[in-house]
């Protein structure tokens, strides 16, 4: 542990397997936090920046006999904080933000999923390589807020509803992607994913887009709103996976856990939860997709 000293304040194991530690570090400064099971290889967590307590949870502690910590001090100031997904090149960073909006850094690539919120939902984070969109509602599509964003080069990916509704200068930038299409770009994968309705029609089949985009070798796949798909369910091999829950426009919590049980992506966070009250209890959705399958849920701050 290097310049400003952290305090691991207290380290508890919950009924669950997660492990809750307190840590107390002085304000403003980033710390990287990371956990080893030999105190010879350290696995990076998460990024955090400091406000004098600060509560963290490892959901990953579950699947390790013992699990010991340390911190590191990040002093360089273009930092991204949030949990860090480990690659075959490099490390992603997942930053939540609002509702469906999130941040991904993979080493220089910055990605931005579903922005919305305006400049201001955005402000201290980095613009934009990258800005993946689901469909055109306005809680995942703005076209202000995606200018305010993006960089003059940025790539969008997006369906074809959406691509018709982008102003002149982000049309010039987007790359349409119908269901079942792929491109490459940027050093990545991504494949579109079919999200849709099965009977309430807020979310007509072919209008929207989930994505599986592949980075450094790991698979992230991101749902839109769907509900409990066929295309989703036979999804193999996924790392990370983000999952609405809200209906009537998309799952409910017993169908997110059926879909997540069959799937069986090794991360999870539900996302997209906030206006359903059913559902709004992310803490039942962690217990019933259980720990039996080796399925890591992340409850992180969306709301």
């Amino acid at each position: 542990m290097a310049g400003q000293a952290v305090t691991f304040s207290s380290i508890q194991r919950q009924t669950n397997g997660d492990i809750q530690l307190q840590l107390t570090a002085p304000t403003g400064h980033n710390y990287r936090l990371e956990a080893s099971t030999n105190l010879q290889d350290w696995l990076p967590l998460l990024t955090f920046r400091s406000a004098a307590s600060n509560p963290q949870t490892d959901a990953g502690a579950a699947y390790a006999a013992s699990r010991l910590y340390r911190t590191v001090e990040v002093t360089n100031t273009d930092v991204l904080t949030g949990d860090h997904l480990t690659t075959d090149d490099g490390e992603v960073v997942i930053h939540p933000v609002n509702h469906a909006s999130f941040v991904m850094r993979w080493k220089d690539l910055v990605i931005d999923n579903d922005p919305v919120g305006g400049a201001a939902a955005f402000n201290g984070l980095p613009k934009a390589d990258l800005i993946l969109i689901s469909h055109s509602h306005g809680d995942h599509f703005d076209n202000s807020t995606v200018t305010a964003v993006r960089k003059t080069n940025s790539v969008i990916v997006a369906p074809a509803a959406v691509y018709a509704s982008l102003t002149a200068a982000n049309k010039a930038l987007c790359i349409p992607l119908a269901n079942g299409a792929l491109t490459n770009v940027l050093g990545l994968t991504i494949a579109a994913i079919p999200s849709y309705n099965l009977t309430s029609g807020y979310h007509p089949k072919g209008a929207g887009n989930g994505y599986v985009v592949t980075v450094g070798g790991r698979r992230i796949f991101i749902s839109g709103d769907t509900d409990n798909l066929p295309e989703i369910r036979a999804l193999t091999n996924i790392d990370v996976a983000f999952v609405c829950m809200v209906v009537p426009y998309t799952m409910n919590m017993t169908d997110a856990v059926k879909c997540v049980r069959t799937f069986q992506p090794r991360v999870i966070y539900p996302y997209h939860y906030h206006a359903d009250s059913t559902t709004t209890d992310v803490s039942s959705f962690k217990r019933q997709v259980g720990t039996d399958l080796g399925i890591e849920v992340r409850l992180r701050k969306w709301y």
